[in-house]
């Protein structure tokens, strides 16, 4: 068939643009993607002061559930507003989570692809567990929310401060 009378325009089947049948047109590598770099100082200095906050949050919390809601968490109702010794411990709970946390945020920057998507599901998740554990006690329902919300907000602290903090300890270049 004469290319001039072909249906599909002026090029024969086999040729496109000028080409002969066979050729390709030469294949360019593609350019190099920046590698992320992980400034470890960065990062750990944010995760260091996240569990500060994070610890700060456990008490102004346990200070907003028993204070001013009047709900017995974490300590018998006889041990007023800052509680007994349950109080640190949740504090210092808080802040070795969040000094867990930014360690299993190093390890994902350095090993995994989108390091953030799987940080911020295991956060949570974790975060779920925590809030859900309380509904399987026998408190009282008061206890059980109360609980339940102190542990939420520290929760939401932790992988709030520590996703910021990532994105400013990695450096595209």
């Amino acid at each position: 068939m004469d290319p001039q009378n072909s249906p599909y325009g002026h090029q024969s089947y086999g040729q496109s643009y000028g080409q002969s049948y066979g050729q390709t047109e030469p294949v360019y590598a593609p350019e190099p993607q920046p590698q992320p770099r992980l400034d470890a100082g960065k990062l750990w200095a944010g995760g260091l002061m996240t569990a500060v906050i994070a610890a700060l949050t456990a008490v102004v919390a346990l200070l907003l559930v028993r204070g001013v809601l009047d709900v017995p968490v974490f300590a018998p109702e006889g041990d007023g507003l800052m509680g007994n010794a349950t109080t640190g411990a949740l504090a210092g709970g808080a802040a070795v989570a969040a000094l867990v946390a930014t360690a299993l945020l190093n390890l994902l920057i350095v090993a995994t692809p989108r390091p953030e998507r799987f940080f911020a599901w295991i956060i949570g998740l974790v975060t779920a567990v925590m809030v859900l554990l309380p509904f399987t006690t026998g408190l009282t329902w008061q206890a059980k929310l109360g609980t339940a919300g102190v542990y939420l907000v520290i929760g939401i602290a932790i992988g709030s401060l520590l996703s910021s903090v990532a994105r400013g300890a990695v450096r595209r270049y």
